[in-house]
């Protein structure tokens, strides 16, 4: 049962890895992409779309492997209810992410607007929805496993959790007020929820390992 349940939990550690490296490798490589000032989501537009939506699904399925994973571990344990859900709740939020692309803007695809475009498209709200649910499941995650660890005493993994939680909105908002770096703020935005994931799979395994 725990090597079941490790393998799941590894799925978690490898979600943003694998966004992070299919979506940094595009964005050095496909014409007319500025990190500067695209978001990585906008990848799933143009000739090769099809790259960044299959990491959109398939970082999400990986994170609800993880989410399982997690309510296998914590089974009985404080937390081990909504911790787990929240965990499935930022993967479901990243497959919606990738079924629904954004808007073309700011010069990518090329011969995209070099601005935003207004008013957004149907599939351009249900990304950002997507986004929304993403980002909620996640903050709301943190919040969860920092009353489980704070339970257990283990004050470093509260602060942790605590700082993943209060780090990403002003990320988000800061990505709004300097549009012309608003690709690479949004970049670190979705690391902040991406590393806690990983965290928490890798604290869990641990566990298990010695438990």
């Amino acid at each position: 049962m725990h090597r079941v349940t490790r393998q799941l939990l590894a799925c978690g550690i490898a979600s943003g890895i694998v966004f992070f490296v299919v979506g940094l490798g595009q964005a050095f490589t496909r014409a007319g992409f500025d990190l500067r000032h695209n978001a990585i989501s906008q990848l799933s537009l143009g000739d090769l779309a099809w790259l960044q939506i299959t990491s959109f699904i398939v970082t999400g399925l990986l994170a609800i492997a993880c989410a399982v994973g997690a309510r296998r571990a914590l089974a009985g344990q404080r937390g081990g209810t909504w911790g787990p859900r929240l965990i499935g709740m930022f993967g479901v939020g990243l497959i919606i992410a990738g079924l629904f692309p954004p808007d073309p803007g700011f010069g990518f695809p090329p011969g995209a607007p070099p601005g935003p475009v207004l008013p957004m498209s149907s599939h351009a709200m249900l990304h950002a929805v997507g986004f929304f649910v993403s980002m909620l499941g996640a903050i709301a995650g943190t919040i969860v496993f920092a009353r489980r660890f704070a339970a257990r005493g283990e004050r470093g993994w509260v602060a942790y959790c605590v700082a993943s939680a209060v780090a990403t909105p002003p990320l988000i908002a800061l990505s709004i007020a300097f549009m012309s770096w608003s690709g690479v703020i949004v970049a670190f935005a979705g690391a902040v929820p991406f590393g806690w994931v990983a965290a928490m799979a890798a604290r869990l395994r641990a566990e298990l390992a010695t438990g």
